[in-house]
């Protein structure tokens, strides 16, 4: 199956996933949550109301789901603790997309925030087929910067860093026997935002937590610098344009 980040060495990949749990606070208070329009689009299918949050980090999705019947799962135990923290009332289990720690046909849904792109998909895909019931719908989503605002493409280019990932296709998941007919929507979606606090969610993505202490400082020095130069973005508060990319795809229902 194709790899998420083609070209890139797989060693530079590991460290990236591996790298969220030491800034697990910063996660939770600088990343954007989802659109409600976007979630609803991902659930409109589920045969029930039992939903998984997989690779659930500090439950930024998990908290558009509160009103349904949510388990939240996620490998690393620092943002694992900061979720139990910021939402005590959700069942949340230490475990990985390659080996959920929940019984077969156990949720009517999986969906899946801004992290599907570090799974094994040989592997995470028929654990999230075991785990669904008849019918059930995984779905992915990720927000990324509107780069089709001329701001904003300055300031993607300011914020690259040797690590970056220049092919990165996050909305690929290929059609399987495990999910055979995806289908792809985008959401407009937007964050409040100041240059500094912009500065510091770029300060939680794993590009920037893998850089040497010095090149980090740098990095985010630039940010910075190109932000409060940029009339858009250099007084004050504004919204930083997102677009919430969507996948959704309904169980197989034959493991053959």
């Amino acid at each position: 199956m194709e790899n998420a980040f083609p070209g890139a060495d797989r060693d530079l990949v590991a460290r990236r996933a591996a790298s969220f749990g030491g800034n697990a606070a910063a996660y939770a208070t600088e990343r954007p949550g989802y659109p409600e329009a976007a979630v609803r689009w991902a659930l409109e299918a589920a045969p029930g109301r039992r939903v998984l949050d997989l690779g659930a980090g500090t439950g930024k999705l998990t908290e558009a789901l509160l009103d349904r019947d949510v388990i939240a799962v996620e490998p690393d135990p620092e943002m694992l603790a900061e979720l139990r923290r910021r939402l005590p009332g959700v069942r949340a289990e230490q475990g990985g997309a390659e080996d959920i720690p929940l019984p077969d046909g156990s949720v009517d849904a999986v969906l899946v925030g801004q992290a599907m792109h570090w799974f094994d998909l040989d592997r995470a895909l028929p654990e999230i087929h075991r785990v669904l019931a008849p019918g059930g719908v995984l779905a992915g989503l990720w927000n990324l910067d509107d780069d089709r605002v001329p701001w904003v493409a300055g300031f993607k280019e300011a914020a690259r860093s040797g690590v970056s990932f220049e092919r990165w296709r996050p909305k690929r998941l290929p059609p399987t026997r495990w999910f055979p007919e995806v289908e792809r929507a985008e959401f407009p979606h937007a964050q409040r935002r100041t240059a500094e606090s912009l500065t510091a969610t770029v300060g939680t993505h794993s590009h920037a937590l893998v850089l040497e202490e010095g090149e980090r400082a740098a990095l985010l020095d630039r940010v910075l610098a190109y932000l409060r130069a940029t009339p858009e973005t250099a007084e004050g508060e504004f919204d930083l344009p997102i677009v919430t990319l969507a996948v959704r795809a309904v169980r197989g229902y034959s493991y053959s």
